[in-house]
């Protein structure tokens, strides 16, 4: 494949999350091709195709019966960076998208605040001895290490549900990766969370949303049931208000400031990064998700739908730039 040739290749393994991307391709003429690494073999050997590299990737990929997704993208990623193409979020993103843990050392790296977790092996006596060592009487949040969209995220008004629900949890529940996170919770003033989305290192808009029905947060319409909602299991009644609105005025400098001097560091191009604050005001970052979605429904609200300052019309504009670069180092 020739300079002239050159392409934006989607790294994926959900075909479902790709229609917005591929109409904010289209409007903004970019010539792109999906390469879903659910599957796939590769010749090391053999240098790459030109062009830009997008990686998608997600930490969710095993509860799509995707288990070694991930595993595969970042063998493909080493050869990418190996011969020198422009990778959108490379290595460096793929590790913190399949361990929260890792997420957390590099935010409190970047001076930001997360909630405070303890991590132990899976096995259920471990768990349950860490909860009433560290979080009695409780409440506390189950989480797994490697999740996405919130999955596997439960809360627990004492170490006791907690081990009521260990002692019965199915064998699919367990963590992927071994490991579960237990975590504080975060008594909001109001119940919401805000997910602060970035694209190329810089804020694009912040999306308030309401965790009143559970913590699947997944933004995008294929994870809708009625009103933007992801199930959570047995969730209160969906709420009547919209889950998801753009918030108008953004967040503020010192905060936007922040997280894009962590992304900066951590070597992150483009994502979703979630953050709550307490009751006094203090604001905690607990994910970062660098295969970030976005709602349709949230950015028609706000009037920003079909334009750059959309996620992806922001995204296309983006890989759109990245391209003409790819194409300048190739010729």
């Amino acid at each position: 494949m020739t300079a002239q040739h050159a392409k934006i290749h989607v790294i994926h393994e959900n075909p479902a999350w790709l229609p917005p991307l591929a109409e904010a391709f289209g409007r903004a003429g970019l010539p792109w091709q999906e390469l879903d690494l659910s599957r796939g073999t590769f010749d090391l050997s053999s240098p790459p195709p030109e062009g830009v590299f997008y990686n998608r990737m997600s930490a969710s990929s095993h509860t799509r019966g995707h288990r070694y997704a991930a595993e595969l993208t970042a063998g493909v990623l080493a050869w990418l960076t190996r011969h020198g193409r422009i990778v959108v979020n490379g290595p460096a993103a793929l590790d913190l998208e399949i361990s929260k843990a890792r997420q957390y050392a590099a935010l409190e790296a970047g001076g930001l605040v997360v909630p405070r977790t303890v991590m132990v092996r899976d096995e259920a006596e471990a768990v349950l001895d860490a909860a009433r060592r560290h979080f009695a009487p409780g409440p506390v949040i189950l989480k797994p290490n490697r999740g996405g969209k919130g999955l596997g995220v439960r809360l627990f008004p004492s170490a006791d549900a907690l081990g009521a629900y260990l002692a019965d949890a199915p064998v699919e529940e367990a963590p992927v990766d071994g490991i579960w996170l237990l975590q504080d919770y975060v008594r909001a003033p109001r119940p919401v969370i805000t997910r602060a989305e970035f694209v190329g290192r810089r804020f694009v808009y912040a999306v308030e949303v309401d965790t009143t029905a559970g913590f699947e947060l997944c933004p995008a319409d294929v994870c809708a049931v009625g009103d933007a909602f992801c199930p959570a299991g047995d969730a209160p009644a969906v709420p009547a208000a919209p889950r998801f609105a753009i918030l108008p005025e953004g967040i503020e400098a010192p905060l936007r400031q922040k997280l894009e001097a962590f992304l900066d560091r951590a070597g992150v191009d483009v994502a979703g990064i979630e953050f709550i604050r307490d009751a006094a005001g203090q604001v905690l970052v607990y994910d970062v998700n660098t295969n970030t979605n976005y709602n349709a429904a949230a950015e028609e609200a706000a009037g920003l739908a079909g334009t750059e300052r959309s996620g992806p019309g922001a995204l296309a504009a983006f890989l759109g730039r990245q391209l003409g670069e790819a194409g300048r180092l190739a010729a």
